[in-house]
Protein backbone atom coordinates (compact mmCIF):
# COMPACT_ATOMS: atom_id res chain seq x y z
CA UNK A 1 0.00 0.00 0.00
CA UNK A 2 1.41 3.42 -1.00
CA UNK A 3 2.22 5.73 1.91
CA UNK A 4 -0.66 8.19 1.35
CA UNK A 5 -3.25 5.61 0.26
CA UNK A 6 -6.27 5.59 2.61
CA UNK A 7 -6.84 2.36 4.50
CA UNK A 8 -10.54 2.55 3.60
CA UNK A 9 -12.35 4.55 0.92
CA UNK A 10 -16.08 4.29 0.29
CA UNK A 11 -17.57 6.11 -2.68
CA UNK A 12 -21.34 6.59 -2.97
CA UNK A 13 -22.08 3.21 -1.38
CA UNK A 14 -25.66 1.99 -1.12
CA UNK A 15 -27.04 -1.20 0.39
CA UNK A 16 -30.50 -2.57 -0.33
CA UNK A 17 -32.09 -5.67 1.15
CA UNK A 18 -34.92 -7.44 -0.63
CA UNK A 19 -37.89 -7.89 1.72
CA UNK A 20 -40.09 -9.76 -0.74
CA UNK A 21 -40.63 -9.92 -4.51
CA UNK A 22 -41.45 -6.24 -4.88
CA UNK A 23 -40.19 -4.48 -1.75
CA UNK A 24 -36.71 -3.34 -0.77
CA UNK A 25 -35.25 -1.86 2.39
CA UNK A 26 -32.45 0.66 1.77
CA UNK A 27 -30.03 0.47 4.72
CA UNK A 28 -27.32 2.76 3.28
CA UNK A 29 -27.98 5.67 0.96
CA UNK A 30 -24.92 7.01 -0.88
CA UNK A 31 -22.21 6.80 1.80
CA UNK A 32 -18.82 8.31 0.97
CA UNK A 33 -16.09 7.98 3.56
CA UNK A 34 -12.30 7.78 3.95
CA UNK A 35 -10.47 6.28 6.95
CA UNK A 36 -6.71 6.72 7.25
CA UNK A 37 -4.29 4.31 8.89
CA UNK A 38 -3.96 5.00 12.62
CA UNK A 39 -7.34 6.67 13.15
CA UNK A 40 -9.67 5.90 16.06
CA UNK A 41 -13.20 6.30 14.70
CA UNK A 42 -16.59 5.96 16.41
CA UNK A 43 -19.58 5.30 14.15
CA UNK A 44 -22.72 6.37 15.98
CA UNK A 45 -26.42 6.24 15.34
CA UNK A 46 -29.73 5.06 16.76
CA UNK A 47 -31.04 1.53 16.25
CA UNK A 48 -31.91 1.01 12.58
CA UNK A 49 -29.69 3.89 11.41
CA UNK A 50 -27.53 1.66 9.19
CA UNK A 51 -24.40 1.66 11.37
CA UNK A 52 -24.26 -2.15 11.67
CA UNK A 53 -24.76 -2.54 7.90
CA UNK A 54 -21.93 -0.08 7.41
CA UNK A 55 -19.66 -2.09 9.69
CA UNK A 56 -20.48 -5.28 7.76
CA UNK A 57 -19.47 -3.59 4.51
CA UNK A 58 -16.36 -1.94 5.99
CA UNK A 59 -15.36 -5.29 7.52
CA UNK A 60 -15.84 -7.18 4.20
CA UNK A 61 -18.65 -9.24 5.77
CA UNK A 62 -21.02 -7.90 3.12
CA UNK A 63 -20.77 -6.11 -0.22
CA UNK A 64 -22.38 -2.86 -1.42
CA UNK A 65 -25.40 -2.94 -3.73
CA UNK A 66 -23.87 -0.02 -5.64
CA UNK A 67 -20.79 2.17 -5.19
CA UNK A 68 -17.11 1.46 -4.65
CA UNK A 69 -15.16 0.15 -1.69
CA UNK A 70 -11.38 0.38 -1.77
CA UNK A 71 -9.42 -1.36 0.99
CA UNK A 72 -5.71 -0.47 1.07
CA UNK A 73 -6.16 0.95 -2.44
CA UNK A 74 -7.74 -2.23 -3.87
CA UNK A 75 -11.28 -2.18 -5.22
CA UNK A 76 -12.91 -5.05 -3.31
CA UNK A 77 -16.61 -4.41 -4.05
CA UNK A 78 -16.63 -7.23 -6.59
CA UNK A 79 -14.30 -9.66 -4.78
CA UNK A 80 -15.38 -13.28 -4.45
CA UNK A 81 -16.33 -14.66 -1.04
CA UNK A 82 -12.98 -16.50 -0.85
CA UNK A 83 -11.07 -13.28 -1.60
CA UNK A 84 -13.08 -11.39 1.03
CA UNK A 85 -12.52 -14.21 3.54
CA UNK A 86 -8.76 -13.87 3.08
CA UNK A 87 -8.92 -10.12 3.73
CA UNK A 88 -11.04 -10.71 6.85
CA UNK A 89 -8.60 -13.31 8.14
CA UNK A 90 -5.34 -11.43 7.51
CA UNK A 91 -6.22 -7.73 7.55
CA UNK A 92 -9.29 -7.25 9.76
CA UNK A 93 -9.94 -8.00 13.43
CA UNK A 94 -13.47 -8.15 14.84
CA UNK A 95 -14.74 -7.72 18.39
CA UNK A 96 -18.47 -8.41 18.60
CA UNK A 97 -20.90 -7.51 21.40
CA UNK A 98 -21.83 -11.19 21.71
CA UNK A 99 -18.10 -12.11 21.78
CA UNK A 100 -18.65 -15.16 19.49
CA UNK A 101 -16.29 -17.34 21.53
CA UNK A 102 -16.56 -21.13 21.64
CA UNK A 103 -17.78 -21.51 25.23
CA UNK A 104 -16.60 -25.05 25.97
CA UNK A 105 -13.18 -24.41 24.48
CA UNK A 106 -10.16 -23.01 26.31
CA UNK A 107 -9.25 -19.35 26.10
CA UNK A 108 -6.04 -20.06 24.17
CA UNK A 109 -7.82 -22.28 21.62
CA UNK A 110 -10.30 -19.46 20.96
CA UNK A 111 -7.45 -17.02 20.35
CA UNK A 112 -5.69 -19.51 18.06
CA UNK A 113 -8.76 -19.93 15.80
CA UNK A 114 -7.94 -17.21 13.20
CA UNK A 115 -4.40 -18.57 12.91
CA UNK A 116 -5.68 -22.06 12.08
CA UNK A 117 -7.62 -20.54 9.16
CA UNK A 118 -4.48 -18.58 8.28
CA UNK A 119 -2.39 -21.75 8.04
CA UNK A 120 -0.02 -20.92 10.91
CA UNK A 121 1.75 -23.90 12.55
CA UNK A 122 0.93 -25.22 16.04
CA UNK A 123 3.96 -23.89 17.95
CA UNK A 124 3.78 -20.46 16.31
CA UNK A 125 0.02 -20.31 17.04
CA UNK A 126 0.56 -20.97 20.73
CA UNK A 127 3.36 -18.42 20.97
CA UNK A 128 1.31 -15.71 19.23
CA UNK A 129 -1.83 -16.53 21.23
CA UNK A 130 0.01 -16.29 24.57
CA UNK A 131 1.56 -13.01 23.47
CA UNK A 132 -1.88 -11.58 22.55
CA UNK A 133 -3.33 -12.74 25.88
CA UNK A 134 -0.38 -11.09 27.63
CA UNK A 135 -1.14 -7.82 25.83
CA UNK A 136 -4.72 -7.83 27.18
CA UNK A 137 -3.55 -8.85 30.66
CA UNK A 138 -5.06 -12.34 31.01
CA UNK A 139 -2.27 -14.71 30.00
CA UNK A 140 -2.87 -16.65 33.24
CA UNK A 141 -6.38 -17.59 32.00
CA UNK A 142 -5.04 -19.29 28.84
CA UNK A 143 -6.16 -22.80 29.87
CA UNK A 144 -9.49 -21.82 31.43
CA UNK A 145 -12.66 -22.69 29.56
CA UNK A 146 -14.21 -19.58 28.00
CA UNK A 147 -17.47 -20.08 29.91
CA UNK A 148 -15.60 -20.10 33.23
CA UNK A 149 -14.27 -16.52 33.18
CA UNK A 150 -15.92 -13.13 33.80
CA UNK A 151 -17.63 -10.98 31.16
CA UNK A 152 -14.78 -8.49 31.14
CA UNK A 153 -12.25 -11.30 30.73
CA UNK A 154 -14.32 -12.79 27.89
CA UNK A 155 -14.20 -9.43 26.12
CA UNK A 156 -10.42 -9.32 26.58
CA UNK A 157 -10.18 -12.79 25.01
CA UNK A 158 -12.23 -11.48 22.08
CA UNK A 159 -9.80 -8.56 21.72
CA UNK A 160 -6.80 -10.92 21.90
CA UNK A 161 -8.35 -13.01 19.13
CA UNK A 162 -8.94 -9.84 17.07
CA UNK A 163 -5.31 -8.67 17.30
CA UNK A 164 -3.51 -12.02 17.03
CA UNK A 165 -3.12 -11.83 13.22
CA UNK A 166 -1.77 -8.25 13.55
CA UNK A 167 -4.60 -6.84 11.38
CA UNK A 168 -4.58 -3.48 9.60
CA UNK A 169 -7.83 -2.48 11.32
CA UNK A 170 -9.97 -3.60 14.27
CA UNK A 171 -13.76 -3.27 14.24
CA UNK A 172 -15.58 -3.36 17.57
CA UNK A 173 -19.38 -3.62 17.40
CA UNK A 174 -20.96 -2.30 20.63
CA UNK A 175 -17.94 -3.74 22.51
CA UNK A 176 -19.14 -2.65 25.97
CA UNK A 177 -22.87 -3.32 25.54
CA UNK A 178 -22.92 -6.26 27.97
CA UNK A 179 -20.42 -4.90 30.49
CA UNK A 180 -20.65 -2.80 33.66
CA UNK A 181 -19.32 0.77 33.59
CA UNK A 182 -15.98 -0.01 35.29
CA UNK A 183 -15.20 -2.89 32.90
CA UNK A 184 -16.39 -0.78 29.96
CA UNK A 185 -13.84 1.92 30.87
CA UNK A 186 -11.08 -0.69 31.13
CA UNK A 187 -11.93 -2.12 27.70
CA UNK A 188 -12.12 1.32 26.05
CA UNK A 189 -8.84 2.38 27.71
CA UNK A 190 -7.30 -0.71 26.15
CA UNK A 191 -8.61 0.22 22.69
CA UNK A 192 -7.11 3.68 23.24
CA UNK A 193 -3.77 2.06 24.10
CA UNK A 194 -3.91 -0.09 20.95
CA UNK A 195 -4.61 3.03 18.89
CA UNK A 196 -1.65 4.87 20.43
CA UNK A 197 0.50 1.91 19.38
CA UNK A 198 -0.56 2.59 15.79
CA UNK A 199 -3.56 0.32 15.28
CA UNK A 200 -6.60 1.61 13.41
CA UNK A 201 -9.78 1.21 15.49
CA UNK A 202 -13.42 1.60 14.42
CA UNK A 203 -16.02 1.32 17.20
CA UNK A 204 -19.73 1.01 16.43
CA UNK A 205 -21.77 2.41 19.31
CA UNK A 206 -24.92 4.26 20.29
CA UNK A 207 -23.39 5.42 23.59
CA UNK A 208 -21.94 8.98 23.60
CA UNK A 209 -19.53 8.26 26.48
CA UNK A 210 -18.01 5.34 24.55
CA UNK A 211 -17.72 7.46 21.39
CA UNK A 212 -15.76 10.06 23.39
CA UNK A 213 -12.75 7.72 23.43
CA UNK A 214 -12.41 8.12 19.65
CA UNK A 215 -10.62 10.96 17.87
CA UNK A 216 -13.28 11.08 15.17
CA UNK A 217 -17.06 10.68 15.44
CA UNK A 218 -19.25 9.81 12.46
CA UNK A 219 -23.00 9.92 12.98
CA UNK A 220 -25.41 8.01 10.75
CA UNK A 221 -29.17 8.57 10.55
CA UNK A 222 -31.44 6.75 8.09
CA UNK A 223 -28.50 5.36 6.12
CA UNK A 224 -26.78 8.71 5.60
CA UNK A 225 -23.82 10.42 7.29
CA UNK A 226 -25.20 13.50 9.04
CA UNK A 227 -21.98 14.56 10.81
CA UNK A 228 -18.26 13.75 10.77
CA UNK A 229 -16.21 15.53 13.43
CA UNK A 230 -12.62 15.25 14.65
CA UNK A 231 -11.10 16.26 17.97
Amino acid sequence: MAKNTPLIHLENVTKKYELDDSEFYQALNGISLTIQKGEFVAIMGPSGSGKSTMMHILGALDTPTTGKYKFQGKEISSFTEDELAEIRNKEIGFVFQTFNLLSRTTVIKNVEKPMIYGGIGKEERRKKALNALGLVGIEEKANNLSNKISGGQVQRVAIARAIVMDPSIIFADEPTGNLDSKTSREIMDFFKKLNKEGRTIVVITHEPDIAEYANRKIRIVDGEIVSDTRK
